[in-house]
């Protein structure tokens, strides 16, 4: 059961000596992120708020747009994740042009194209943007913790980053037309399939990525081996989880039904129909963030919010179908002891078993002849409404539209995955303030430690993390009467999301 009251969420009311820090939105989520913080006369943190200003228009300027145009638009939602709103737009449109069947040939082009997005975005966060803070420590000089200071310690590392990247963006070119914003998915199908050719091109690396890959979990695991009581208390909070679960309890990424447990591994719903999802979530809305909260309805938002991604996946699974990867899952749960692991920082080794289990679904596919032929789409019965629910790298990802008789869009209504793990981003926060705020002065090192605590999650806030330059993430520190005393932005630490995902 996940905890009961949201402690440092609003400040107690004290005649007005405690100020809420107003913020100012500029943008979706990419870019703009700011965490505020109010003390009390003891210097005592009172009230800590993640901020993500959101401002996300799709939902509206879809409306009106032929139904057929959607998979392709909705990707300018994110340059980091396009190849998951392209497909999950493309699996609700599937049902309105009666398509729930797909060819062998359609559905296992789009599940190649998926697992290299899994791949490509596993590696870019884990090589690009956390292991500096990983390998170098929270508190290292900040001047190194960027990937280039990985290169110049650890040139092997960052090489096998790059080319893991690389690989999985490769992989979406050829299943998509282009590396970002590509067209390969339409409402019933895809549009190509792939040469024997392109297939025999990837099949010669995929050996290597696979390796790669099981060196990143061993890296992962030595970390966490290395620093045991960091990585099992950092920012821990207890939660619910949520994913969707492929036939048998398989983890699978682009397809199943919904399943929830609670925080101690209990089964709250399973096998919930992705039409249905709107019976198991609902949103909750808080006056200081334009992101929603949302929480599993039967349950209620004080206790029903949850985590999403792949420290969910990999323990809401019972079985990962690959077998380096199941291997690795199961130490992870070995790991937890019988309990549910909900530390942030296990985020990483999670992530690193799923980026495996994407290689190793890739080799497999690769393999599979109804690549490159056979019906590329079907249609049946139309309908005037469909749901496509995915596994984003970042956690579940839910489109959902209705269609009029003139095939145009009348309703669009999108709930990503950093939607669903805001409320334990805020936690993380709280607890990672309340541990290494000293209550006097706010330093580079508290920042960055806010920092990992939120990257660790991999939020479309991290559209926000891979800018290049200064992250926009801002601390303000105020006394108790609401007097701002510190003001820190983040130090230069990351890549572009444009330039990344080019």
């Amino acid at each position: 059961m996940a905890t009961t009251a949201f402690p440092l969420e609003t400040a107690p009311t004290d005649g007005g000596s405690l100020r809420r820090v107003a913020l100012d939105p500029l943008s979706r989520v990419e870019g703009h992120g700011k965490v505020t913080l109010l003390l009390d006369d003891a210097g005592q943190v009172q009230q800590a708020r993640l901020h993500i200003v959101e401002f996300r228009g799709f939902e509206k300027f879809i409306q009106g747009r032929p139904y057929w145009e959607v998979p392709v638009m909705v990707q300018r939602l994110c340059g980091i994740c396009p190849v998951s709103h392209h497909l999950a737009a493309a699996k609700a449109l599937d049902h309105v042009v009666g398509a729930d069947d797909l060819p062998p040939t359609a559905e296992k082009l789009r599940r190649l194209m998926h697992a290299g997005q899994i791949l490509q975005s596993h590696a870019l966060h884990f090589f690009h943007l956390s292991s500096p803070d990983l390998l170098f420590g929270f508190a290292s000089d900040a001047g190194r913790r960027n990937i280039v200071g990985i290169a110049a310690a650890h040139p092997e590392i960052a090489r096998q980053g790059v080319l893991l990247r690389r690989f999985g963006q490769e992989v979406i070119r050829l299943t998509a037309g282009k590396r970002v914003h590509g067209t390969g998915a339409v409402p019933g199908g895809v549009n190509r399939a792939l040469s024997r050719a392109e297939r025999t091109e990837l099949l010669g690396e995929i050996y290597q990525i696979i390796a790669w890959s099981r060196q990143a979990v061993q890296l992962v695991k030595r970390l966490h081996a290395a620093d045991p009581g960091l990585y099992d208390e950092f920012g821990t909070c207890r939660s619910n989880l949520l994913s969707i679960v492929g036939a048998g309890g398989v983890l699978d990424f682009y397809e199943g039904r919904l399943r929830a447990r609670d925080a101690d591994g209990r089964l709250l719903a399973d096998a919930v129909h992705s039409r249905s999802y709107a019976e198991l979530i609902g949103e909750e809305v808080k006056p200081w963030s334009y992101m929603k909260f949302p929480f599993l309805t039967a349950i209620g938002p004080q206790e029903g919010w949850y985590k999403v991604g792949p420290l969910a996946r990999i323990q809401n699974c019972d079985v990962i179908a690959t077998p380096l990867a199941e291997a690795e899952r199961r130490e992870f749960i070995a790991h937890g002891g019988g309990r549910i692991v909900h530390a942030p920082l296990a985020y990483h080794w999670a992530r690193m078993i799923e980026m495996l289990h994407a290689a190793e679904a890739i080799k497999d596919l690769l393999h599979d002849d109804d690549l490159s032929g056979g019906e590329l789409r079907s249609s049946g019965t139309r309908h005037h409404e469909g749901v496509g629910v995915i596994e984003a790298p970042r956690g579940t990802l839910i489109h959902h539209y209705r269609v009029d008789d003139d095939d145009l869009v009348t309703m669009c209504n999108l709930i990503v995955s950093t939607t669903h793990n805001n409320q334990p981003m805020n936690e993380a926060v709280r607890r990672v303030a309340q541990r290494y705020l000293n209550g006097h002065e706010l330093t580079e090192s508290l920042l960055n430690h806010i920092e990992v605590a939120i990257r660790c999650f991999d939020p479309c806030l991290s559209c926000a993390t891979h800018a290049l330059g200064r992250m926009p993430l801002q601390v303000e520190l105020q006394d108790a009467s609401g007097r701002v005393i510190g003001r820190q932005a983040a130090a230069p630490t990351c890549l572009s999301s444009a330039a990344g995902a080019a």
